[in-house]
């Protein structure tokens, strides 16, 4: 026969389990539990204390036990119930899992929720939680390039030098054309932003016509100088390294970051960098245009300023952009370059890796 565990308290004890039961905040609950202990402690049976509780003498023995086996804290709290048992197999959670990675829908390129839910005989929100829990999202794609340049190796640890160590008595430059913005107008008028619905404006517009920003970025202290001009050749680029000349102190030797774009290397170019030996010209991988901090502040102009503007003519265009430059320049801030080359060819030598297991494959 079963005999019910033995509650003995002490003073303290005792003295505390009944402050818990004249307390106002005390959980009706607790309370309840707390009395079994109480009337347990006197010598009282668990039929008697169902009796006397109102409850079921399974119950009153139940909560019995946790305080002979745990204390206090075992009747604070319920214990972890092992829930219902899973409507999907982990068998059948793996299966997805394998689909979704070594498989594509017919048709198409990638899954959907209901294509996916289709193929297997599953709810949409199921397929969902599962690539959840797996971290999949095939909906997602992103880009990357690695470059093929034969000199990538020198011309990254030179540029990211001249980042982290620039030359003394030097200034280092970013330069680069943000080329063929256009002059949109909106063929009708949007609705301003209030309180409740942002402001809108309709997808089709009217080209007014293009310019291109010239733009040579200073990376000690963030400060743009810049030019628009109708097109963007050889002869434009040299007439902006001609104003980029008169805009800065003529003894101090100029280091140029630029991109390999043709206009850059053209043979008048060269030929003018030759006759002006304080300027230095330092070309960015191919494919690695990310190098190049003025690429930052292009889309920061074009985010801020150009996308959601409203231009009636090319001439309403480059004010906007001089009026935002001049307002950046009002308070510069520099873009701080913080990776190493070291850490950015490991990252290209795993990916380099990972893409020729791929092609091997």
């Amino acid at each position: 026969m079963r005999v019910a565990a033995a509650i003995k308290l002490t003073d303290s004890e005792k003295e505390q389990l009944t402050r818990v039961t004249r307390s106002g905040k005390s959980a009706r609950r607790l309370v309840e539990r707390v009395s079994i202990i109480l009337f347990a402690a006197e010598g009282l049976e668990n039929q008697q204390i169902g009796l006397e509780l109102g409850m079921s003498r399974q119950k009153a023995g139940r909560w019995r036990d946790r305080y002979a086996e745990q204390g206090l804290a075992g009747i604070e709290k319920d214990a972890p119930r092992p829930g219902r048992l899973p409507a999907i197999s982990k068998s059948r959670k793996d299966q997805l899992v394998t689909k979704t990675l070594k498989e594509t829908p017919s048709g198409a390129t990638h899954w959907s929720r209901r294509t996916m839910a289709e193929a297997v005989g599953i709810s949409p929100s199921t397929v969902g939680r599962i690539w959840r829990a797996h971290g999949l999202k095939p909906h997602l794609v992103r880009s990357f390039k690695l470059s093929n340049d034969p000199q990538f190796v020198e011309k990254l640890e030179d540029i990211v030098g001249l980042y982290l160590s620039p030359p003394e008595h030097a200034i280092v430059f970013c330069c680069d054309e943000k080329s063929q913005v256009q002059a949109l107008d909106r063929t009708q008028p949007g609705l301003p932003l209030k309180k409740g619905r942002c402001s809108t404006m309709t997808h089709d517009y009217q080209r007014h016509g293009t310019t291109s920003l010239f733009a040579a970025m200073n990376t000690l202290d963030g400060s743009i100088i810049s030019q628009c001009m109708r097109r963007h050749r050889h002869v434009e680029w040299l007439k902006f390294l001609k104003h980029l000349q008169t805009q800065v102190n003529p003894d101090k030797k100029i280091h140029l970051i630029c991109d390999n774009y043709a206009t850059h290397k053209h043979p008048k170019v060269k030929a003018w960098l030759s006759r002006h030996p304080n300027f230095h010209v330092h070309f960015t991988p191919t494919s690695s245009s990310w190098l190049n901090m003025v690429e930052r502040f292009f889309r920061d102009i074009t985010d801020k300023r150009i996308r959601r503007g409203v231009f009636r003519s090319v001439e309403e265009l480059e004010f906007a952009i001089h009026e935002y430059i001049a307002a950046h320049n009002s308070n510069p801030k520099p873009f701080v370059w913080t990776a190493k080359a070291s850490d950015i060819l490991e990252k290209v030598t795993r990916g380099r890796a990972k893409l020729n297991k791929l092609q091997s494959v």
